[in-house]
């Protein structure tokens, strides 16, 4: 089943439209079961009177849907399962695969499906063998099993038999035989096209070229793959017609972006109008005769429901927000990132950083609007890096910065470092004596850009309330718009450090500088030995236990490194204590990269994952999308907590709100399950799901209830425990 099935489970609604015709009258020899499941009607028909010794017949599969639901394809696209048929037949008898009829395409947020709606035909072909005696009669059965979507999507299966004279020259049935045909000459085929594909930067190029699609129109030209790896389905297929065929430029998939490219691209080229074919591309070079050299025109994967020159307003966030409207939400979520946990190791060297210029309110205002310059400057560049990686294909988010071991590493020896050097072990620029004066007098513009670029990315990856809607939009935009939303954010968070800079009256407030400043600054080291310890340990879960000492011979080694450093501040001969130094300081990139290069552990990050709270019971399992579905079938409620190791926001909901005996008893009565779905590592599956919600980054808190219909509830990403109970209660309640 594909990954992202559960949130087709919300988002697919599929109304009007159909395949096939109505089903035929059974022939007076023949005998047919009908079986009604909940939302289908299936019957297996035959095109015959009866089975010819040593012949092959098709027999049809007959769904009739219900209206505003839909069945699947062979490749059901980003979400859904194909219908499939285990047969029992009499010995000697065989039965070939499905001949899939051209599916419809239907939009769902950031999901495309491949589906059939109000009815289909399936045909089989079925091979009678010679040793078959004329006046037999044979019972084939087929235990057939779909996938039935509308708002929500139920398994279900029937078991259904055909019983068939054999006949040394049957005829055609009147209805079933007519049927089949049709549904067969509609049916794509090979046509004798010769294909290549290759990939550059625009995307994977697929030069198709023959007598079935020269000259033909390709304004609505469209490449259905048969493995759903290959492209990225939700993106638009582009066409340029040429002299002898086609060329058609598709967005590549996991298959080219995470793995080996596939030897063959193959799937069916569907130009429209019943001309659909089945191609078989290998690598190669451009075809002569594919494209006339003109730009690609898109061509826009329509749904049902949705008209010609539409905008996607199934993609999330396309039309919630205007650019002015994202600007101010990303500029209060970065003003509300100075409250969020997240954030809380950076504010030590904010406090420092004031605590300098207690006599010099000028450099405050300088220092100020250095920090706003690199904060700003870091949300620009992350977001720039994370444009490209999401345009190459890659299934990345917000945070995406702490999914990398090796940045992970960086960050936890530059924590360490800011520590050693609030604690005093050594002092960037200054020496040991003259410290107070040192202090008052400096104008650090580097260490200010430094401290907010830090703050960004250590801070940014938990969002804060109103940031999440603003950088999913934002990630939906154009470059360049995208980037403005960006730098508002950076804008936001640097906005109270840049305030507080700029008002004289605080520093008046302030004791007048002595021994309490290097007091106040070796106190503040404290948390950023906290922050290298959490980082140490998300380092583990990305990198695994094995890493562990090369960072914590990284770390001693960088204290000793300080400690030269320092020394080399008070000393007659300093260099040589700076060779130490920097002797040292070479040491640590090689012992840090050696344990960011080890495999990952086979279970990712099991501490933030699934698991069960010794102090209340509550009992986690890991998050897919097959679990959710599975358990709405079963009308239970449903809290997926999105989380990562990472995110110290989530951390902190984790052990206040989640951890309480109140939200155990209310998970409890209420009968919901609580699955989480760990980010700490990069994952596909999770990185789709949260864009389905437009959202970039975790937290995220969604609530399905028990009449399992409907969008689930987003709760906040601050929660309470009172939230918690409150929104279960009235997830477990009758609609």
């Amino acid at each position: 089943m594909n990954g992202f099935r559960a949130a087709a489970l919300v988002l697919v609604t599929l109304v009007g439209g159909g395949v096939g015709a109505a089903p035929p009258a059974s022939a007076a020899a023949v005998a047919a079961n009908t079986v009604r499941t909940g939302h289908v009607e299936a019957r297996l028909f035959s095109e015959t009177t009866g089975a010819a010794p040593g012949s092959t017949l098709y027999l049809g599969l007959r769904q009739t849907i219900t209206p505003g639901w839909h069945t699947y394809w062979r490749n059901p696209g980003d979400a859904g399962q194909a219908t499939s048929i285990a047969w029992t037949l009499p010995q000697g008898w065989a039965a070939g695969d499905i001949a899939w009829p051209t599916p419809e395409r239907y939009i769902a947020g950031p999901l495309m499906n491949y589906v059939y709606s109000t009815s289909v035909v399936l045909p089989i072909p079925i091979t009678v063998p010679a040793s078959a005696k004329p006046g037999q009669t044979v019972t084939l059965k087929a235990a057939a099993d779909w996938l039935v979507c509308k708002d929500v999507c139920v398994p279900e299966d029937a078991v259904l038999t055909i019983t068939l004279p054999v006949l040394a020259q049957p005829a055609s049935d009147a209805e079933g035989g007519a049927l089949i045909a049709r549904t067969l000459a509609a049916v794509p085929k090979p046509a004798g096209l010769k294909a290549h594909f290759r990939q550059d930067g625009e995307g994977i190029h697929l030069d198709v070229v023959g007598a079935a699609v020269k000259g033909k129109d390709v304004a609505h030209a469209y490449f259905y793959p048969f493995n759903g790896s290959v492209i990225d389905q939700i993106k638009p297929q582009k066409a340029a017609k040429g002299p002898e065929g086609l060329t058609m430029i598709l967005a590549p998939g996991y298959a080219f972006t995470h793995a080996k490219p596939p030897a063959v691209l193959d799937g069916v080229i569907d130009l429209g109008a019943g001309k659909a074919f089945e191609v078989s591309a290998s690598p190669g070079g451009p075809l002569a005769g594919a494209s006339a050299g003109a730009p690609p025109m898109e061509t826009r994967p329509l749904g049902k429901g949705e008209g010609e020159g539409g905008d996607g307003a199934g993609a999330p966030g396309g039309g919630a927000l205007s650019l002015p409207a994202a600007v101010l939400f990303a500029f209060l979520g970065g003003l509300i990132l100075n409250l969020m946990p997240c954030v809380f190791p950076v504010l030590s060297m904010k406090a420092a950083a004031l605590a300098r210029h207690v006599e010099a309110p000028a450099r405050a205002r300088a220092e100020g609007l250095a920090f706003l310059g690199g904060a700003v400057a870091t949300f620009v560049i992350l977001a720039a890096v994370l444009i490209a990686a999401q345009k190459a294909g890659q299934a990345v988010g917000w945070g995406f910065q702490l999914q990398s071991p090796a940045v992970v590493a960086a960050l936890a020896l530059i924590m360490l470092g800011v520590g050693l050097n609030l604690s005093g072990v050594f002092e960037i620029g200054l020496t040991a004596q003259g410290f107070g004066h040192g202090l008052a007098a400096r104008s650090d513009m580097i260490g200010a850009v430094f401290t907010g670029a830090l703050a960004v990315v250590v801070a940014a990856p938990c969002t804060a309330p109103l940031m999440a809607p603003a950088i999913g939009w934002a990630l939906l935009q154009p470059p360049l718009v995208a980037l403005i939303v960006f730098a508002a954010l950076g804008v936001g968070l640097a906005a109270p450090f840049v305030a507080v800079s700029f008002v004289p009256a605080i520093f008046k407030v302030l004791p007048r500088p002595g021994a309490w400043m290097d007091l106040l600054r070796k106190i503040l080291a404290f948390p950023m030995y906290g922050a290298a310890a959490w980082l140490a340990w998300v380092f583990v879960l990305e990198a695994g236990d094995n890493a562990l000492p090369f960072l914590f011979a990284a770390g001693i080694v960088l204290a000793v490194a300080a400690f030269f450093w320092g020394a080399s501040q008070a000393a007659v001969r300093p260099w040589i204590y700076r060779g130490l130094a920097l002797a040292a300081v070479a040491a640590v990139v090689p012992l840090a990269g050696a344990g960011a290069r080890m495999s990952p552990p086979a279970v990712a990050a099991a501490a933030a994952g699934a698991g069960e709270n010794p102090a209340t019971g509550l009992s986690a399992e890991p998050w897919s999308p097959e679990k959710v579905a599975a358990l709405q079938a079963e009308g239970k409620p449903v809290f997926v907590d999105f989380t990562a190791a990472w995110c110290v926001t989530c951390q902190v909901n984790e052990r206040t709100a989640l951890a309480t005996a109140k939200v155990a008893e209310a998970f409890k009565r209420s009968g919901a399950v609580y699955l989480k779905a760990d980010w700490t590592n990069r994952d596909a599956a999770i990185a789709k799901a949260l864009a389905s919600e437009g959202r970039s980054g975790v937290p995220l808190y969604l609530l399905y209830d028990a009449q399992g219909g409907g969008a689930p509830k987003i709760l906040p990403q601050l929660l309470t425990a009172d939230a918690v109970v409150e929104a279960l209660n009235a997830a477990s309640k009758p609609a």
